[in-house]
């Protein structure tokens, strides 16, 4: 009889589920934020509120500013005034100030809050130290479970890893073991950063978690850029059978509410060239507003990179607030300028024509005492890089905006791009984009437009004129580089698979390419010590996710 009616209350009960877009620090946006998702949720008929993992600290992750104990303080102080005046039963994502000892003095907590106060803590116990994740520098791990009674049910604790361990165990401890026929309903506050493919494994892990504890699980993840880390929501309420109550759009702050007595379509098959479109709007726009920025400037070669940044810039901005430089040089060819003007016309946004060879010529001048007598090379070519560099940041300097790099991964991989040249700028947008899927999302760009009863955005001609960087005499990339297709094919492997050398050619490459290849990453480690944050959408990115040194012996 109590598992029948158990079942019955189950079924009237409504959960809302807040997915927030918080800036990291800002304590009083997180209150007012938290607060107003209350609202709205108790308005919306909820009976339980979840909030996302560290939400409370203005969201996930806050890295060093755990190391200011006025900020964590006001933070938790804030969280047990909110606690008290919630108008439903809520869960918040916080840090708890703990005791001192041996492990930081810190937890990655989560309240529960009902009828004025706080009724229960849980102090989350996988704590990833890999890829992007650096929790154990800053937190204690708890050592327990726990279920908190709330609205009526039993309600098991969870954050974000606590579940993961359910995918490629890494772990020993299994919180979600110890939750088995113990709860009504399992929640997990989560944090769980975006690359491509993550969506469709979150979504088979919480229906395996769901069918596990055999009870419904609450899925709760926060959304937004935050820095090169970018979060997709895509929260979700799952009860045993693959039954979906809730798959919250992805991208998109707000309240979802689910009712446990009804059933959702779960969610569509993700297309990788529009969710790459909307995280990288989404990187653009959420890095600009969070750091105070609200025009962009950007150097227009005519090529694909510049174009595709410039389009994504204008769909997170809007056109008036992105500025295209032409910087034609001695080697530019005519396609470089009337490609570039065409973008910009279908774009709408302003340009300006300045041109380096002027000054080119003006500098080789100055530097003849040196270069006199040698031939022409990489000096006199990242000459011209750094000569558009120094453009691109004086406009941005004077009109009051942030200067976009244009640079992708195959590129920023084997050191394809110049130091305080082409790699100026405050954002790299697709530095985490091969070349090949960068002309992927300049079709599928093109082909949204058509769609909704618009012209092309980006010139054909740009997509398939050969690469060039234009330094030189009828320079293309493939002067020095394999082609593309096969320079991708091959930095995928050593990078985000970590294949050896050995490992790749075994499967079918040519040696001498991939030793070159290999070779040419390695020694770029110190251009991408200094290259603008790339906003991150493959499994392995270079920066906050692969830290290498950069003197060492291989």
């Amino acid at each position: 009889m109590d598992v029948l009616y158990r079942s019955q209350t189950l079924q009237r009960v409504r959960i809302a589920v807040a997915q927030l877009n918080l800036l990291i620090g800002d304590i009083d946006g997180a209150a007012k934020a938290i607060s107003s998702a209350a609202v709205e949720a108790k308005a919306g008929g909820a009976d339980l509120l979840v909030c996302p993992e560290l939400c409370a600290f203005g969201g996930y992750p806050p890295r060093d500013l755990l190391e200011r104990p006025a900020l964590v303080e006001r933070q938790w102080r804030m969280a047990q005034d909110i606690a008290r005046s919630l108008p439903l039963p809520s869960l918040i994502g916080c840090v708890e100030p703990l005791e001192p000892g041996i492990d930081p003095p810190l937890a990655n907590a989560v309240i529960a809050a009902n009828r004025g106060r706080i009724v229960a803590t849980y102090h989350k116990r996988l704590l990833p130290a890999y890829d992007v994740f650096d929790e154990r520098r800053y937190f204690r791990p708890g050592n327990h479970s726990r279920v908190v009674e709330l609205a009526g049910m039993s309600v098991g604790l969870t954050i974000c890893e606590d579940i993961w361990n359910e995918i490629g165990a890494r772990y020993r401890q299994d919180p979600v073991a110890e939750l088995v026929g113990r709860c009504d309903l399992l929640v997990n506050v989560s944090a769980s950063p975006y690359h491509a493919g993550k969506p469709l494994v979150r979504q088979r892990l919480v229906a395996a978690v769901a069918s596990r504890v055999r009870a419904p699980v609450v899925y709760c993840n926060q959304v937004g850029g935050h820095d090169e880390l970018l979060f997709d929501g895509g929260s979700c309420v799952v009860s045993p059978g693959d039954r979906w109550h809730l798959a919250a759009p992805r991208w998109k702050a707000g309240v979802f509410i689910a009712d446990l007595g009804a059933t959702v379509a779960a969610p569509a098959e993700v297309d990788a060239m529009a969710d790459l479109h909307d995280a990288l709007v989404c990187g653009i726009r959420d890095y600009c507003r969070k750091t105070g920025q609200k025009k962009v400037v950007l150097g227009l070669s005519g090529g694909i990179d510049s174009a595709v940044v410039a389009a994504l810039a204008c769909d997170a901005l809007g056109p008036e607030n992105v500025v295209g430089l032409l910087m034609p040089g001695p080697y530019s060819s005519r396609g470089s300028v009337t490609d570039a003007q065409a973008l910009a016309k279908g774009l709408g946004i302003a340009t300006h024509v300045l041109s380096i060879t002027r000054g080119f010529e003006t500098l080789l001048g100055e530097l003849d005492p040196v270069f006199a007598g040698t031939a022409q090379g990489l000096a006199e070519e990242n000459l011209q890089s750094r000569l558009r560099g120094t453009l691109v940041m004086a406009v941005a300097n004077k009109v009051g905006a942030m200067a976009l790099t244009t640079g992708n991964k195959s590129e920023i991989a084997v050191g394809y791009c110049t130091i305080y040249g082409d790699m100026n700028g405050g954002l790299a947008p697709i530095g985490d984009c091969y070349k090949c899927q960068v002309w992927d999302l300049a079709r599928h760009i093109n082909r949204a437009a058509l769609a909704a009863g618009g012209a092309e955005r980006i010139p054909e001609s740009s997509i398939v004129k050969p690469p060039s960087a234009e330094l030189r005499e009828n320079q293309t990339d493939q002067d020095s580089l394999p082609p593309y297709e096969v320079l991708d094919r091959i930095l995928e492997r050593y990078i985000e698979r970590g294949e050896s050398v050995e490992a790749i050619v075994a499967a079918g490459e040519d040696r001498a390419t991939v030793a070159r290849i290999a070779r040419l990453v390695e020694v770029s480690e110190f251009k991408r010590r200094q290259a603008a944050p790339a906003l991150r959408v493959t499994a392995k990115a270079f920066g906050v996710g692969r830290r290498m040194p950069i003197a060492r012996g291989i």
